[in-house]
């Protein structure tokens, strides 16, 4: 697993192996926070080992319900996990299906933890600046996560998994997401991860945009 520092705070640990899946550590003032915990707890042990020491309580994020992003969700048996409140539902209700036909990328056993704290607007922790926002887009329930503190946007899989494909696939419709990506742009950030891509820089969005835009 490739580990990079993202500014003061943040660490973004990369698993390769049929296509590459990004996690997200931020280390707090009051919490420290993991967003989305991947393929299952042989995935996110690289992040607790990391962390083994800080005695901060650990808040888990998922940023939508899509299987790569949740199924190391029960390897944190002390930890809360937030969620949108859409994301918990559709956890719920294709957990059997998404199992079924991607059961055999799973790093270690697993079982079903949903989000025990769910929202529908925005989230905000003020001792930490780390604001979740709902963001619709390459699905119903995706949110993001913005450190303002670190001006560093997490966009889930609302940004493509490779720079030859930066417009993700859009299970809602494009004016949804058009809207998120412009909604994007009026925050105060400089920084973007996301779920699959590289570390990326603000701009990035305009380029999305135009993409979107000449396809429609």
């Amino acid at each position: 697993m490739k580990v990079q520092k993202v500014k003061n705070r943040g660490l973004l640990f990369t698993y390769s192996n049929d296509w590459d899946l990004n996690l997200y550590l931020i280390r707090g003032n009051r919490y420290n926070y993991i967003i989305d915990t991947g393929l299952g707890p042989l995935n996110v042990a690289p992040i607790k080992e990391n962390i083994k020491d800080d005695k901060k309580q650990l808040i888990i994020i998922n940023t939508h319900f899509h299987w790569d992003h949740i199924w190391g969700n029960s390897a944190f048996d002390n930890s809360v996990i937030i969620s949108h409140k859409l994301c918990r539902e559709m956890i719920a209700s294709n957990w059997e299906q998404m199992l079924q036909k991607n059961g055999r990328y799973a790093q270690g056993e697993f079982q079903m933890r949903l989000p025990e704290v769910v929202f529908e607007g925005e989230l905000y922790f003020p001792e930490d600046k780390i604001r979740l926002i709902y963001t619709p887009g390459h699905t119903i329930d995706s949110i993001s996560v913005l450190d303002e503190e670190e001006k560093v946007l997490n966009a889930g899989d609302n940004i493509g998994d490779t720079m030859e494909e930066l417009v993700p696939s859009v299970y809602t419709d494009k004016q949804t997401y058009l809207e998120t990506l412009y909604r994007y742009n009026d925050l105060d950030f400089d920084t973007c991860v996301s779920g699959h891509n590289v570390i990326l820089e603000k701009k990035v969005i305009d380029k999305i945009i135009e993409e979107v835009l000449t396809s429609m």
